[in-house]
């Protein structure tokens, strides 16, 4: 529906950034959240629009979760949709180069923010959707979460982030059978390489290698394109419970 509310955490960059950018153009309403508050004011300005307000917001803290929420009901009377963008990809091997099991804390801390705070998010987000009583038949709100290829492939030094994102793939159909008495939908997109800021950063040559390592189209894929899918997502009242990728038919080697 028009003027829909939209929470997105993550927002301050990558996929979060430009996901608000294009809902904004839709006639939508977003409220971003996102742990970096300097990065977070800073996409407020660049938006420059009256439909956009930033939450500083740790997506692994309970009651911050609760009272960012609770923020975004009062401002903006209702929340329909939920993108949860906030994510981290450190890369750690399982032993460290002289044969010793590196540290657990690493892997705990991947899990907690990729997987734990997309769930997080996600039953907060649901409460207050649940509380739309919208018409028969229709949704009362859309959460969708994001996994990655490396849920299905993930690569040497990815135990912890394909752990995390698999564990959110696994989540989305056991979600949305959880709150389908509700009416609320629940999707997961697993992208593949996007020219997000941080890949964008890198040396030209790297880029170039690994736009060819996708079938086709053989480049990066654009942040748009992901907004794109998640208002599309949004719109086709089919899909739940699904996970898509968006990838160009890559498949990741091991390294």
């Amino acid at each position: 529906m028009p003027n829909s509310v939209y929470v997105i955490t993550g927002g301050g960059s990558g996929l979060g950034f430009a996901t608000a950018q294009y809902i904004l153009t839709q006639g939508h309403r977003v409220a971003l959240l996102d742990l970096n508050r300097a990065e977070g004011e800073k996409v407020i300005a660049s938006l420059a629009s009256p439909d956009v307000v930033f939450y500083p917001c740790d997506v692994t803290h309970a009651q911050m979760v609760t009272d960012v929420f609770a923020s975004i009901k009062d401002t903006f009377g209702r929340i329909d949709v939920c993108i949860n963008c906030a994510g981290i990809a450190p890369a750690q091997r399982v032993l460290d180069k002289s044969g010793q099991a590196n540290e657990l804390d690493l892997f705990a801390q991947v899990v907690n923010i990729n997987l734990i705070g997309s769930y997080n998010v996600g039953r907060v987000a649901a409460q207050y959707m649940a509380q739309n009583n919208a018409a028969d038949n229709e949704d009362n709100g859309v959460i969708i979460n994001t996994a990655s290829v490396a849920a299905y492939e993930g690569q040497i030094g990815q135990t912890a982030y394909a752990a995390s994102k698999g564990g959110i793939v696994s989540l989305g159909l056991a979600m949305a059978r959880d709150l389908a008495k509700q009416r609320i939908r629940v999707n997961t997109i697993a992208p593949g390489i996007m020219g997000t800021p941080m890949l964008l950063a890198m040396p030209e040559h790297v880029q170039t290698a690994l736009a060819a390592t996708v079938v086709h189209p053989p480049r990066l894929g654009e942040p748009e394109e992901f907004a794109r899918l998640a208002e599309h997502i949004v719109h086709n009242r089919y899909l739940n419970g699904e996970t898509i990728r968006l990838d160009g038919a890559l498949r990741m080697g091991p390294k």
